[in-house]
């Protein structure tokens, strides 16, 4: 073996951005969920846009190692910014997302310089503070956001001009789920890039990156602007389709249930947040309905039983399984 080719053999290889089939298989399945489940449209848009919010925290917590208690904010200055624009009557679904994902990235811009600095104890309580001071915020400019009634009277305009908003969700199901693949595969291509790999290379060892030239700061600024973005377009979603939007969107609760989602699916995986959403949004349902009182009881012992015996979430478990399976196969 010639010496090229003994370096190409050990040479790390960039993470392949090609598809799997298990991939094409997962977003058939969410198309033919809509002809599958046409009474459950509503939920299932709710969790295409739950999993694009957890797929936003994933960049930054799973890849660069990011904490963060405070993502929410950045999910309702996307919420905000889309009902305020239908409230004044700019009404039309694509150019009011691409705002609020703009809006969320410039709010994620101007708090990355904070959040990217310390450890992750630091990380965690500054992230939570910002979500807070957006909270109280929203709520003391009740003339502009209604405070505590929330914003109401948005209306949207038809998607493209042709497709109208309806009760049954239908339109808000296919909107949601466009959406989510452009920027799911946006997501994918960073993580595959040289880029993500410097990230992943952060997490790992973020003190040994810059001796390699890694600007280290500047990539954290740039992906936490990135997630940002996408939370907002999440947010702007979520008020679109609902049309109407309250403080609950900043709350620190829809923070620590993005988080519990994450780790639930399993972090660093991107469809992780998207399995983690549907797994944690389908229980709650199913548990609430099952016993309204006493139904946190069983999501928590869902998520100790996934933290201690599934480590790296239910895909790691699932990757875990496949591994035994493939080594008994040999």
């Amino acid at each position: 073996m010639s010496d090229t080719t003994a370096a190409a053999a050990v040479a790390p290889r960039l993470p392949s951005d090609r598809w799997r089939a298990a991939e094409i298989v997962f977003w058939v399945a969410l198309v033919a969920a809509f002809f599958v489940f046409p009474q459950y449209r509503v939920l299932a848009s709710q969790i295409l846009i739950t999993g694009l919010f957890a797929v936003s925290l994933d960049l930054i917590l799973g890849y660069a190692g990011i904490v963060s208690l405070g993502h929410a904010a950045y999910f309702g200055i996307g919420a905000y910014v889309a009902g305020l624009l239908a409230v004044h009557g700019w009404g039309e679904p694509i150019s009011g997302l691409l705002v609020a994902g703009a809006a969320g990235a410039i709010a994620g811009f101007a708090t990355s310089f904070l959040v990217v600095r310390g450890g992750d104890l630091a990380r965690l309580m500054v992230t939570l503070g910002i979500g807070l001071m957006f909270y109280e915020a929203a709520n003391q400019l009740s003339s502009i956001t209604g405070g505590a009634d929330g914003l109401s009277g948005v209306a949207m305009g038809n998607v493209l001009g042709l497709f109208r908003f309806d009760l049954a969700g239908s339109t808000a199901y296919v909107y949601s789920l466009v959406v989510l693949f452009l920027l799911f595969v946006l997501a994918r291509r960073i993580v595959a890039s040289p880029f993500g790999l410097s990230l992943r290379g952060v997490r790992e060892n973020v003190k040994r990156m810059p001796a390699i030239g890694a600007p280290v700061t500047r990539r954290l600024i740039a992906i936490y602007t990135v997630s940002a973005a996408m939370a907002g377009v999440a947010g702007g979603l979520l008020t679109q389709t609902t049309q109407f939007v309250g403080l609950d969107v900043f709350g620190f609760p829809r923070s620590a249930d993005l988080m519990i989602m994450l780790v639930l699916g399993g972090a660093g995986r991107l469809y992780g947040g998207l399995v983690g959403a549907a797994v944690f949004m389908i229980a709650h349902h199913w548990l609430s309905d099952m016993n309204p009182i006493y139904w946190q009881f069983w999501l928590g012992l869902l998520l100790v039983v996934v933290v201690l015996f599934a480590r790296g979430g239910i895909l790691g478990a699932i990757d875990l399984v496949r591994a035994r399976i493939a080594g008994q196969g040999r």
